[in-house]
C-alpha cells in the first residue's frame, strides 16, 4: 500500500458543464487506476482559496464518464507520503493535463465542495471504512477528477487529494 499526495499549488479552475471536456492545466486533478483489476482509494481532499476577490467556487469531486486519454501530471505534484515507499508495479495515472481529456459524469458526483475562494478553505477527510475508491481503468469507475462545475465564479486556489492504491 502507498499512500500518496497529488497536489497543485496555484490554479484558477475552469467552470465546466458535466459531460464537457476538462480544460488542461485548469481542473485540480484526475486520478486514474492503471490495470483493469486495480483499486485506489482517495481518503482527504483539501483546498485553500488563494483568490483577490470573492471567489464563489463550485468544486465537484466526481467520478468520469469519459477517462483521460495519456494522463500527464501538467501543473500538479505527485508524491509519496512516506520516504520509504516501494515503487509499485501499476501505480495510478495522476495528473491535470491529457491528450484527451475526461469529461465528469453527469450522475456520479461524490462531493460537492463549494467554497469561497478568497481565503477560505475546505477539507473532507474519510472516515474509517467509508473511503471512496475507484476500481480498474475504464469510465466511470475507473476515474475521478476534481473540477469547477459551472454557477460560480472559480478563483485561484491550491489543493491536494491524498490517495491509496492498493
Amino acid at each position: 500500500m502507498a499512500k500518496r499526495s497529488l497536489s497543485t499549488t496555484n490554479i484558477t479552475p475552469t467552470a465546466t458543464a458535466d459531460a464537457a471536456a476538462l480544460v488542461d492545466n485548469t481542473y485540480l486533478g484526475a486520478i486514474l487506476g492503471a490495470s483493469a483489476t486495480q483499486k485506489t482509494n482517495i481518503l482527504e481532499v483539501q483546498m485553500g482559496g488563494i483568490a483577490a476577490a470573492s471567489s464563489p467556487s463550485i468544486m465537484l469531486l466526481a467520478r468520469d464518464s469519459t477517462v483521460a486519454g495519456t494522463l500527464v501530471i501538467g501543473s500538479t505534484f505527485d508524491a509519496a507520503l512516506d520516504a520509504a515507499t516501494a515503487a509499485l508495479a501499476a501505480p495510478a495515472v495522476v495528473g491535470n493535463s491529457a491528450t484527451v481529456d475526461p469529461q465528469r459524469s453527469a450522475t456520479l458526483h461524490l462531493l460537492n465542495l463549494t467554497f469561497n475562494a478568497f481565503g477560505g478553505i475546505v477539507r473532507w477527510v474519510a472516515a474509517p471504512g467509508e473511503e471512496i475508491s475507484i476500481v480498474g481503468l475504464a469510465a466511470s469507475l475507473g476515474e475521478v477528477s476534481l473540477s469547477a462545475f459551472t454557477g460560480g465564479t472559480p478563483g485561484a486556489m491550491g489543493s491536494h487529494i491524498i490517495y491509496e492504491t492498493l
